[in-house]
């Protein structure tokens, strides 16, 4: 009996496995682009809504286009009354990811377009999650509260409307740009492992739904979309700390990790991080959250002078480690953080599915069904020999 050990393409890491046209990233240089277009650029001057449309149809929308495409979304805010009826059975404190998840395929059922087959079918389908995976969330943080579901104000912007839902208060304005261009900061990041699940299930055949179901799946994850929900909860943790640059030298000697430092990508600042930092300063003023951005800041001034210290240049703040007090700071949840994930993300992964379902990429539409190396018992060609029960020893 033989056994071998591999350690070939752990995670994929490095392996190319398609092309695509939607988005690009310098990790070394800390670039991430949309169709072309820098992130700092979108996220300057740009708004969630055209950056949607510029991922899923390829280019910057005209006027007439925004607007339409706006309304398109606008119309889609009213969710079915039974999935309502479906959330109102659920545990209430079942986790806001989980219940997505489920709900995605229960919007799936009223869609009119699901087995459609051509890329305006599948854009309308697309056009229908971003405004449907938001409208859940809200409607189960409501729920599971004891409260009725809001209905959309047609009159608000896609994120001030999230948090009108989400809450029963009208947002400031500067609070919904804020979370806008988080929205538009979170939009894609090529393969990441969500994406990669969702372009994965329609390589199949399966439908927009099922693929953006495996998608939040994945993004559930500790180490995806999770992890702002765990930096929030280290914060927590060190308002109490007394000696909090203490406490992350002690950490990074022992080997643990510091939540929100280092990327499987970029090896330096994470550039939608550089955006959030501004705007957790900018929240700490407006909302007399000080302590909390200051906190944030000493976390990262330490971590990033150990790793220093260690000849680990290229950990530094990622998308996850600002992102958690900004949400804090406007309010929202925290096991709703990862979910404002989702509803950012839902844009980017429809894209995909529709450039893979489509073959905008070389060599696409492709089932993916890569190898994998048995390194278990092995006991030549002909296999192990099968034993009856009763002739087997106890272990």
């Amino acid at each position: 009996m033989k056994e071998t050990v591999s350690v070939k393409n752990i995670g994929l890491r490095g392996v190319t496995v398609a092309d695509t046209k939607i988005s690009f990233i310098d990790g070394l240089k800390g670039i991430l682009i949309y169709r072309g277009y820098r992130i700092e650029e979108l996220a300057e001057r740009s708004t969630f809504m055209e950056t949607a449309y510029l991922l899923l149809k390829g280019y910057l929308p005209s006027p007439s286009e925004l607007v339409d495409f706006d309304n398109d979304v606008k119309k889609a805010r009213d969710v079915p009354d039974f999935v309502y009826s479906c959330l109102r059975a659920l545990p209430k404190n079942a986790d806001p990811m989980d219940v997505l998840q489920a709900c995605v395929p229960i919007l799936a059922t009223a869609d009119s377009d699901l087995s459609g087959e051509t890329r305006e079918e599948n854009l309308r389908m697309a056009t229908r999650l971003i405004a449907g995976v938001p409208a859940v969330t809200a409607a189960w943080n409501r729920i599971r509260n004891d409260l009725e579901p809001l209905p959309p104000d047609p009159s608000l912007t896609h994120a001030a409307n999230f948090l009108w839902q989400l809450s029963g208060a009208m947002p400031a304005e500067d609070t919904a740009r804020d979370l806008d261009c988080c929205l538009i900061l979170h939009a894609d990041h090529t393969f990441n492992a969500s994406t990669f699940a969702c372009r994965e299930v329609c390589s199949t055949r399966a439908h927009m739904y099922a693929a953006v179901a495996a998608g939040v799946g994945a993004l559930s994850g500790s180490l995806h979309g999770g992890a702002n929900t765990r930096v929030m909860a280290m914060l927590m943790e060190l308002e109490s700390e007394t000696d909090i640059a203490q406490w992350v030298k002690s950490r990074i000697e022992r080997g643990e990790r510091i939540m929100g430092m280092g990327h499987a990508v970029y090896k330096t600042m994470d550039p939608r991080a550089k955006y959030l930092k501004d705007m957790a300063t900018r929240l700490g003023i407006t909302k007399g959250m000080e302590k909390l951005d200051q906190l944030s800041k000493l976390v990262e001034e330490t971590a990033v002078a150990e790793f220093d210290k260690r000849g680990k240049t290229e950990i530094r703040p990622n998308v996850d480690f600002y992102s958690a007090p900004v949400y804090h700071m406007m309010g929202i949840p925290r096991d709703i953080f990862t979910a404002i994930f989702a509803i950012s993300r839902i844009a980017g992964w429809c894209s995909h599915i529709i450039e893979e379902k489509f073959g905008e990429a070389q060599g696409k539409p492709m089932l993916y069904r890569p190898q994998a190396e048995y390194v278990g018992n092995y006991c030549g060609l002909i296999g192990c020999e099968y034993e009856p029960a009763e002739e087997r020893l106890e272990a």
